[in-house]
């Protein structure tokens, strides 16, 4: 990957994005490759000499890093593994995980993992946090012989505001939060797993044999839907936002005064906003192309 520096930062900056402190170990496959898009990974891989990233894009991973190293450094009461790497064989390929904490009561191991995330994410909840540390649950059974107790994530909220807390009262109450997920059976997990490892491997195969990728799901795309939004005439804020033109026709309809129906058009956000190869991906060129058409229409 090239690493530039657009905006100036200090050398430090540059030398922790360019260092490359990632690795799946003598794996085929990470857990966090495994739970995202076979076509993601496999662009990744096709694409790794040509990806470019700013150094400004590595604020957020840098202190994430920080949390992580002030976190291993702590002295631990109890028994406590920290930052252990796991493998296992699953239908050919080996799968690596690496755990951020394990805390093992009576021989049950409780797996807490930290995440350096916005508030937003701890409100509306994050559905790779149950993916991944389900698949690490299941890795502790397979490879350690130990039963698992509970997942959870210890999120730390980079933009925690401490106004909204005390007056809002979803907002979480604390910059530091733990949340507790959806722990699995034994044998969802190990369907789930199963599952992914044969999607990444027929995706691997007909990349290989043919060159093409699968197309990514909706839910991979991050896809928001179209809808409708209910505004006072110059308002830039809606009163109600609907999920069909009839609806809000319906809806408007019922109002005492005039109000206008603003049709936002959905947007796949992570294409358009977080995917790092979306610039090399055709599926995405042509949603553009599309949209431009639909545009013109």
């Amino acid at each position: 990957m090239k690493i530039t520096n657009k905006h100036g930062l200090p050398k430090a900056f540059v030398d922790y994005a360019t260092a490359d402190r990632y690795s799946k170990g003598n794996a085929d496959i990470s857990v966090t490759s495994l739970i995202d898009s076979p076509r993601v990974r496999l662009l990744k891989d096709r694409h790794s000499n040509d990806l470019e990233s700013d150094a400004a894009d590595m604020i957020w991973p840098l202190l994430g890093t920080a949390v992580h190293n002030i976190l291993e450094q702590s002295t631990s009461t109890g028994n406590v593994v920290k930052e252990e790497r796991l493998f296992m064989e699953v239908q050919g390929w080996t799968l690596s995980g690496a755990i951020d904490h394990q805390e093992i009561v009576d021989n049950v191991v409780h797996i807490t993992d930290y995440k350096v995330t916005s508030v937003w994410s701890v409100i509306f909840g994050k559905e790779e946090w149950e993916l991944q540390q389900n698949v690490y649950a299941h890795m502790i059974r397979k490879v350690k012989g130990m039963e698992v107790g509970s997942i959870s994530i210890c999120a730390i909220l980079r933009d925690w505001n401490r106004r909204d807390a005390a007056f809002k009262p979803d907002y979480p109450q604390s910059p530091v939060v733990t949340v507790r997920l959806n722990l699995w059976a034994h044998e969802r997990a190990e369907a789930y797993i199963s599952e992914r490892i044969s999607a990444h491997q027929s995706a691997q195969m007909d990349h290989d044999l043919n060159e093409n990728l699968p197309d990514c799901t909706d839910a991979e795309r991050w896809a928001k839907e179209d809808s409708w939004a209910v505004k006072k005439p110059g308002a830039k804020r809606a009163i109600k936002v609907l999920w069909s033109h009839q609806e809000a026709i319906n809806y408007v309809a019922t109002l005492p005064a005039k109000h206008e129906i603003e049709h936002r058009k959905g947007e796949y956000t992570r294409c358009a906003n977080y995917c790092a190869v979306s610039e090399f991906c055709n599926q995405w060129a042509m949603d553009q192309v599309s949209s431009a058409v639909d545009g013109e229409n």
